[in-house]
């Protein structure tokens, strides 16, 4: 469990971060006026928002604009526990007798209101983790909408849209600072755990996380509730540094500003949500102050507003133009201090690793019984049937359009069958989500390359890892994941982004993540595709490596014949979805029905006539 929560380098990154600006703050605490001091305040709590915003919306990917709502249920929630019971007479003279009576420690207060919200923050999270992207989006945009309304709407607990008064005004630059300091630490640790590593492979690429065996869901409701109870904190803060505020104050402005902030410091990065509310903070108060300089100094009565909105909006404009990840894009603070290979692309120096392999039981099969899958009126998969043992190649060849990928998906999960069934080992796995499939260990790999892009290729493995449940001590899972890399010869990349990596390179590191499930069925969607016949013939050595060092079954699918029919021991012809030749290598490239399929009748028969010839794309 340890292992899942704490990585190296995350308490050294938000320290890093922390101690600045710890050092700056008090400074100001000892130093400055009572303005410049509430500005820095202000700063402490909106840094606890945004660092609620980057745990989900960094982690995840997906744009979130509910966390305000959290904001507003904590503040109004510690608000009507803390006001004092003289004040509630006068200004909520209609709450129920209990509550009317009630005037808690603000950090009583702040406890229940962190508990309620965040259980809050489950129940709502449930379903919109099942979205993805845009829908999920819209979803906690409805989430403020709906929160908002309620708490207007609630008039006799929340003086409707009229400003809440009363609350005690308690935070401080020392408390502000303690509670960002833990809430960065917060961030910084569930970013690096195993379980942030695998929401951040989901946001790279989703179906690709679920073949390695990430619940996508799963992570996603975890960050969101990790998320929501860091909002709610926040929500606790500004109520007790305002004293008095009104349900607008945690709607589209805050909302606004926040993403602002993670927008210009780097969505992606705990380090650049924290330097983005910096740089922002600064700018809204050189925006308004410059505002109250021209109403002051030019016209009678204020003229010019929206000057904050506007600048905010340009700084959005200039860092989507000229950086459009954000000042830290997908880096952490001690990554660009102390991680300059990654910028020149230097390769590291190989460990000289040796991956512990040891083969599968060869018991067992992996079984297609009469799989169909149709999209709407096309019949993609048509009664298919198939079998593959561990220690056996099996290649699956077929013109163009002629049903393999698809296959593959049903087997693999990606694809609901429409009929038949698949079972792995004599479990009926037909109807089981792609990544249980994949803990099941069943790896692929797929027809486009999809990896991990922005993460490094050390952590496209050491996802698959841990997503297949392997948990080993301290930095062994690295060891780990090196030692996988090692056997496909690219351990050297390890540090480098996995979008850098040339196409050969990039090959071999998808088959190295899926090699992290140990599988014991390997599917491998066109692993030569793009390939010269020398890499081809590289390829062909690592997976005959692979078959014989691990025993795994393999299921090729390729339209580089001269592979597959020097790799596979067996060979399974699909056409229009339907299987119409099965045997070995030599049978299937003679039979009159698999030449028929790839050249048509008329040139089948031209070929018969005439000498047989071999190559890339004729059987």
């Amino acid at each position: 469990m340890l292992s899942r929560l704490v990585a190296p380098g995350a308490v050294a990154g938000g320290m890093m971060l922390f101690i600045p600006i710890a050092l700056v703050s008090l400074l100001a605490w000892q130093t400055l006026g009572t303005a410049s001091q509430s500005t820095v305040t202000h700063y402490l709590v909106l840094t606890v928002a945004v660092l609620a915003f980057s745990t989900f919306t960094g982690n995840s990917g997906i744009l979130s604009f509910g966390h305000a709502a959290f904001m507003g249920l904590s503040a109004h929630i510690t608000g009507l526990l803390t006001i004092p019971v003289a004040q509630k007479a006068i200004f909520l003279g209609d709450l129920p007798p209990w509550l009317a009576q009630t005037e808690m420690h603000f950090l009583v207060a702040g406890l229940i209101a962190v508990a309620v919200v965040t259980l809050v923050g489950l129940l709502v999270g449930i379903p919109i983790s099942r979205l993805e992207g845009p829908s999920a989006a819209i979803a906690t945009l409805g989430l403020l909408i709906i929160v908002y309304g309620m708490i207007v709407g609630a008039r006799d607990l929340t003086r409707g849209s009229q400003a809440l008064i009363g609350v005690p005004k308690t935070i401080d630059i020392p408390i502000a600072l303690a509670v960002a300091g833990v809430a960065l630490l917060i961030a910084r640790v569930f970013r690096d755990s195993l379980s942030g590593l695998e929401l951040r492979a989901a946001r790279e690429d989703e179906p690709a996380a679920s073949a390695v065996g990430v619940n996508a869901q799963g992570r996603r409701l975890l960050a969101w509730t990790v998320s929501a109870g860091i909002a709610a904190v926040a929500g606790v803060l500004m109520a007790h540094y305002l004293g008095v505020y009104s349900p607008k104050e945690f709607y589209f402005q805050v909302t606004f500003a926040i993403l602002v902030m993670l927008i210009v410091g780097g969505m992606s990065s705990v380090s650049g949500a924290v330097v983005g509310a910096i740089v922002v903070t600064l700018l809204i108060e050189v925006l308004r102050g410059t505002e109250e300089h021209i109403n002051a100094s030019w016209f009678q009565e204020p003229t010019v507003f929206g000057l904050t909105d506007i600048g905010l909006s340009m700084a959005i404009l200039a860092v989507l133009f000229w950086r459009r990840d954000g000042l830290f894009g997908y880096w952490e603070i001690e990554e660009i201090a102390g991680g300059w290979r990654r910028w020149f692309g230097r390769q590291e120096s190989v460990h000289n690793t040796v991956p512990d392999v040891h083969a599968v039981a060869p018991e067992g099969e992996l079984k297609v019984d009469d799989v169909s899958k149709v999209f709407g009126g096309l019949r993609a998969v048509d009664k298919a049937n198939l079998e593959l043992r561990p220690g056996e190649t099996l290649g699956l060849i077929g013109p163009n359009g002629s049903g393999k990928t698809t296959l593959l998906g049903c087997i693999s999960g990606a694809l609901e069958c429409s009929g038949g069934g698949v079972h792995l080992d004599g479990k009926d796995i037909t109807h089981m989500p792609a990544h249980l499939i994949a803990r099941n260990r069943v790896g692929r790999t797929f027809q486009n390359i999809r990896l991990f892009g922005n993460l490094t290729c050390l952590d496209n493995v050491k996802a698959a890892l841990a997503a297949s449940g392997t948990r080993l001590p301290g930095g062994q899972m690295d060891a780990r994941s090196r030692a996988l890399m090692a056997e496909l010869g690219i351990e050297q990349y390890a540090n480098r982004r996995a979008n850098t990596l040339a196409y050969g390179l990039q090959r071999r590191l998808e088959i190295a993540r899926a090699l992290a499930l140990d599988p014991r069925y390997l599917l491998l969607d066109e692993p030569a595709a793009g390939m010269n016949e020398t890499e081809s013939d590289d390829l062909l050595g690592i997976l005959a490596g692979l078959r014989e060092s691990r025993g795994l079954g393999l299921l090729v699918v390729d339209h580089d014949l001269r592979l597959i029919m020097r790799l596979c021991d067996r060979v399974v012809v699909l056409n229009k979805g339907q299987v119409i030749a099965e045997g070995t290598p030599g049978k299937v490239q003679s039979d009159p029905v698999v030449i028929e399929a790839y050249l048509g009748k008329r040139r089948a028969a031209s070929k018969a006539a005439a000498p047989s010839t071999q190559g890339r794309e004729e059987p």
